[in-house]
Formats: structure tokens, sequence, C-alpha cells
């Protein structure tokens, strides 16, 4: 019974440890990459601002991609 114990909070601790993906840091690459880490930055900041609005308009897990990527498409849309 110890044994099994120990084994269940390992697998917790080791499953439990992923994080969530880093903004990019235009200035920590090369600069011949530069360009592009700011164009990753720039979408991954419009991407948590997405999350960010429907986590406030409480949209269901199963409608919440097709609200990222209407919002995302409506940015765009904006930006042009």
């Amino acid at each position: 019974m110890n044994l099994f114990i120990r084994f269940t909070l390992i697998s917790l601790f080791l499953t439990t440890s992923v994080s969530a993906q880093k903004l990019v840091d235009p200035t920590s690459v090369a600069p011949e990459y530069r360009e592009a880490a700011e164009k990753r930055r720039a979408e991954q900041i419009k991407q948590r601002e997405c999350a960010h609005k429907a986590d406030v308009q409480k949209i269901m897990p199963r409608e919440r991609t097709a609200y990222l990527l209407q919002c995302l498409e409506t940015d765009v849309v904006k930006a042009n």
C-alpha cells in the first residue's frame, strides 16, 4: 500500500509540471531572427487578449475554439 501511495504521488508531480507558453522576447534571439520574434510576440499577445475576452465572457469550453478563431479573425480584419 505504501508503495502504491508513493507511486501515485510521484506520477502526480510529474504530470502537473506543465507550464504555459512564455512570451517570446525579441531581444534574446539572434539579430537575424528578431523580426520574426517580434511578429510571434505580437501574435501571442493577440491570442492572450482573445483568451482573456473568452474568460471574461465565460465562453463554454466546447465553444471556446470557435470563439478564439473568430476573435483572431476580427483582429486581422480590424488591422487591415
